[in-house]
């Protein structure tokens, strides 16, 4: 049903930009900037990265009177087909966020030059794409310090999406955070599935399995960097009465339940809300520079956050660790 309700959406959406590119052409008036923004599967309300990415097209909208289209990729197919629906109704700066736009969007950019493209969390080798790259292993330091603060029983966890590089920087950012506190504290560590498999995304049921197991053997603390299955992380923290650590966006905000709230103990931020802002905000002023775009702890474009006050007692720890990460003092691994 929910595919389903996808594909209406993505095909109501066609429309709408279809009707906004003939009326624009019939009046000749409008001469506001278009920017897309092409979500991954999950779209808006997933509570991580597509929502973040929503966010920072809310703000350009906002503080640069932008118009925002979106389009939400239900299967694998969308991808190419929403970047160039996009492109074809007049969007002079697109965003796609994720990593699977990768070969959809090089294609798309080399047909489009006089567009400009942004994207996450990838590297497009072409003069109209911005590569939007996140130092996830420095923010999932810092949260991997705040479970092992948090930790009364020395043993925490890890749940991986995809078994690929990109998810790997995350577990080797938190589990050596993690150590950097408590050198021996015992780290759990599992995927829901290897590279390729799309499901590990959506795994709510397999990763609530993982952390119930790990919580009824004594972990206390499971950060879980694997999209919508996260939140089957949470529910197992709920009914256990222990902590989850969320990703990408703020979870104790996008979840909007009491109960998650509870036990939500921080979240590591990964701005891709910045990222497609700055995107965004550099086409309008005729910025055509392509290129790697790095976001790491030097310019906040990643991080934690504090909200519940659940680890407010650890706020100056954490940020003295924050600094030296920043100077130079410690030095994060990429692989676990």
């Amino acid at each position: 049903m929910r595919k389903n309700s996808r594909l209406l959406a993505a095909s109501i959406a066609a429309l709408s930009l279809f009707a906004a590119a003939c009326g624009d052409d019939d009046s000749g008036s409008s001469s506001k900037v278009i920017a897309g923004i092409a979500f991954d599967t999950g779209g808006r309300g997933d509570g991580t990265f597509n929502d973040s990415a929503a966010t920072g097209g809310e703000r350009a909208a906002s503080e640069l009177g932008v118009e925002i289209k979106e389009l939400e990729a239900a299967v694998d197919e969308d991808r190419k087909a929403n970047l160039e629906l996009l492109a074809g109704d007049g969007a002079q700066v697109i965003v796609g966020v994720g990593f699977m736009f990768t070969d959809p969007m090089t294609e798309v950019a080399a047909a489009n030059p006089d567009v400009q493209f942004g994207i996450v969390d990838s590297v497009v080798d072409a003069p109209n794409v911005s590569s939007l790259l996140f130092a996830a292993n420095q923010g999932s330091f810092l949260v991997g310090a705040a479970a092992a603060l948090k930790s009364t029983t020395g043993q925490i966890g890890f749940i991986g999406g995809q078994e690929i590089d990109l998810i790997k920087e995350f577990e080797a950012g938190y589990t050596s955070g993690a150590k950097y506190v408590n050198p021996d504290i015992v780290v759990n560590v599992k995927y829901l599935g290897p590279a390729g498999d799309n499901s590990a995304w959506g795994n709510v049921a397999g990763a609530k399995e993982i952390a119930a197991g790990w919580y009824a053997a004594g972990a206390d603390v499971v950060y879980t960097a694997a999209g919508g299955s996260g939140a089957g992380t949470i529910e197992a923290a709920i009914e256990a009465g222990k902590w989850a650590i969320g990703v990408d966006s703020d979870q104790y905000l996008t979840s909007g339940d009491a109960a998650a709230q509870a036990v939500i103990l921080t979240s590591m931020l990964k701005r891709v809300d910045v990222a497609v802002f700055e995107t965004i905000k550099a086409s309008v002023n005729g910025d055509k520079s392509g290129g790697i775009k790095m976001f790491d702890l030097s310019n906040d474009g990643v991080g934690y956050s504090t909200s519940g006050g659940h680890i407010d007692e650890f706020v100056s720890q954490l940020d003295e660790i924050k600094a030296k990460v920043v100077a130079g003092e410690i030095e994060v691994p990429t692989k676990p």
